[in-house]
């Protein structure tokens, strides 16, 4: 039987910076950013939050829309590449906060599509009978890994956490689709202390590095690409599709990437301005925000898609059941 998502939920931490406060950080203005990216704000996470504390917050809250506690979990996937140390991975530190003594847990490092891969993960573990309910985590601090003197990346990114309780159902998610391009590697990525000393460049530390013209042009056909291939995979053409829930890196990448699928923008959710890209947080953080707004309702058909650092992207459509016993 295939998943279906029983609960969302979403943690956003409470320290804002807006566009104004980057103005006093690095060369750059709040019309500049807005016109570039869309984003007029984002959250820091506070010296005491981590990928795990914040991914528990999230998770508590899906939990309690899908009227679960922690214990009714079989599995606990984050998707993080903020983790909060080399090991253990920040999924187990959210099982042990949530009191979910029977599961298991791992990390999935996919950057942007994160999500996605964990969600994706997640569903095959209920459709192939092995477990009944499995939380999937999306949760990022990347202002711990960003060069606030780069404009070209500092101004982009946030922290906070979203997450989804999958359980089985007569519908749900189908039509997945997973792609990488390791060719592309060196468009977007971030070392790390266990990276080649050979490959370190002291400029670019543990900091986030991107090409972004060249991620920009790579983003909008391949969201495209696996958003049509994963709706015919789901028995569906894309007039079918309701909401498409995209990865939140730029504005622009999202009207390039509508125009391109033939959607209306109002079909495209948005949350850029006010949390600006928090990588594998972003989707379940938006989807939370549509469901809780109303927009999302039994019965859509909605696309859940990204691209990330790897290059990695991917896709899959969820036919929305209602949340606990809503269905």
């Amino acid at each position: 039987m295939p998943a279906r998502i029983s609960g969302v939920g979403k943690y956003l931490p409470e320290r804002v910076l807006t566009n104004a406060d980057l103005e006093q950080l690095v060369e750059t203005n709040d019309q500049w950013i807005v016109d570039r990216t869309g984003i007029r704000e984002r959250r820091v996470a506070a010296d005491h939050e981590s990928s795990g504390t914040m991914g528990a917050e999230a998770a508590r809250n899906a939990l309690r829309t899908a009227g679960l506690q922690g214990s009714d979990i079989d599995l606990v996937i984050c998707a993080t590449c903020t983790p909060d140390g080399m090991f253990p991975g920040s999924s187990a530190l959210i099982q042990h906060a949530i009191g979910a003594t029977n599961a298991g847990a791992f990390d999935v490092s996919a950057a942007c599509t994160g999500f996605v891969s964990a969600f994706t993960v997640g569903a095959q573990f209920i459709d192939s009978g092995i477990y009944n309910r499995v939380l999937v985590v999306g949760s990022e601090v990347y202002s711990r890994i960003l060069n606030w003197s780069d404009r070209g990346t500092c101004i982009l990114f946030g922290d906070g956490a979203g997450a989804v309780v999958l359980e089985r159902g007569e519908v749900g998610a189908g039509g997945f689709v997973l792609k990488s391009d390791g060719a592309q590697a060196h468009l977007l990525y971030a070392r790390g202390p266990a990276s080649a000393p050979s490959t370190m460049m002291e400029a670019e530390g543990y900091y986030v590095v991107m090409e972004g013209r060249e991620v920009f042009k790579y983003a909008v056909r391949a969201m495209e690409d696996v958003t049509r291939k994963s709706v015919a995979g789901a028995g569906l053409t894309v007039d079918d599709v309701t909401w498409v829930v995209p990865h939140q890196a730029n504005q622009r990448i999202l009207d390039a990437y509508a125009k391109a699928l033939g959607l209306p923008d109002k079909r495209v959710v948005s949350n850029l301005a006010s949390y600006g890209n928090t990588s594998s947080a972003t989707i379940p953080i938006a989807m939370c925000e549509a469901w809780e707004d109303g927009r999302i309702k039994p019965g859509d058909n909605v696309v859940l898609t990204a691209i990330g650092g790897g290059l990695t992207w991917g896709a899959c459509t969820v036919r929305w059941t209602g949340l606990g016993c809503e269905q």
